[in-house]
């Protein structure tokens, strides 16, 4: 049974300007998308600016969404790390505040061979019982999980389910696809993405774009598996100004930018990441007027 089917937001960690954790705007954004029709939420990952979080705040994030959602729908915890030790630790912790997935991206800076990648999943899946999603985005973590590992991870540990696919190769997928052979739920990584990812057998995308447009992105997915391929595909074009703008600087400098701009009071960014260049915030604020956000 798969963790989630549809749109999973990968959700902003907003803060206050002096760059402590915002929880009662956490708890808005929360009630926001899942007024939106979101369905999961992936707390503390890429996104969530989770790098920069201590282990402490990581923990107490994923508590709070965790108590939030009280169970209305799934709730996935990052708990990726370079260090196989800190990610068993961090996915643990997880497991006992009630998550209901863990979401592992590959290491980053070490470059771990395909042994070692796949020794560092089994590794933190075999240490807990909850469904546990691979992430494998290269552009960030200079390393690509092969699909032969991934199947092979898989193979091994019978908690790994899915896979959330940002390399961008869509024949990347298509081999995933083929070598798992149904066994292994495939999420789109890329909002630009989703619909050649469901079409591949894939189940949905974890968002970025859910942040500012919860229910349009959830009815991309929902139209595509109803049989409305037509519709999902217009849906899906229709975003993808929006989505270019979102990534015109690293992620997630825009997508918070955007969110200010809504009046969602997100804050700033921890350092190092920083405020987005005005030029590119003509281009995000125009792109959101196109699309109907502003």
């Amino acid at each position: 049974m798969s963790l989630f089917t549809g749109a999973g937001v990968a959700i902003v960690t907003p803060m206050y300007e002096n760059g402590d954790v915002n929880y009662e705007v956490f708890g808005e954004l929360v009630e926001t998308q899942i007024a939106g029709g979101t369905d999961a939420i992936i707390v503390c990952g890429t996104t969530g600016e989770a790098s920069t979080l201590t282990h402490e705040e990581h923990l107490e994030c994923i508590r709070f969404v965790v108590d939030k959602v009280n169970k209305r729908i799934p709730v996935i915890a990052g708990t990726g790390s370079n260090c196989t030790k800190t990610a068993v630790y961090l996915s643990q912790e997880a497991e006992k505040l009630g998550a209901d997935g863990v979401l592992l991206v590959s290491p980053y800076y070490n470059k771990a061979t395909q042994k070692g990648l796949k020794n560092h999943f089994v590794t933190i899946a075999k240490s807990i019982k909850i469904p546990v999603i691979l992430y494998n985005i290269q552009g960030r973590t200079g390393v690509n999980i092969e699909p032969a590992t991934i199947a092979a991870i898989a193979e091994e540990a019978g908690n790994v389910v899915a896979v959330k696919e940002a390399s961008g190769n869509i024949s990347q997928v298509a081999q995933i696809a083929r070598l798992t052979k149904g066994k292994l739920d495939i999420y789109s990584g890329n909002d630009d993405q989703i619909i050649p990812i469901l079409s591949l057998g894939g189940k949905g995308v974890i968002s970025v774009l859910s942040n500012i447009a919860p229910k349009q992105t959830h009815d991309i997915c929902e139209e595509y598996l109803k049989g409305n391929v037509e519709k999902a595909k217009d849906l899906q074009l229709s975003a993808l100004d929006l989505i270019k703008a979102l990534f015109c600087e690293v992620n997630p400098i825009p997508v918070k930018a955007a969110m200010n701009f809504m009046g969602m009071n997100v804050g700033s960014l921890r350092a190092p990441l920083t405020e987005m260049e005005d030029v590119n915030k003509e281009k995000l604020a125009a792109a959101m007027k196109e699309y109907g956000l502003l």
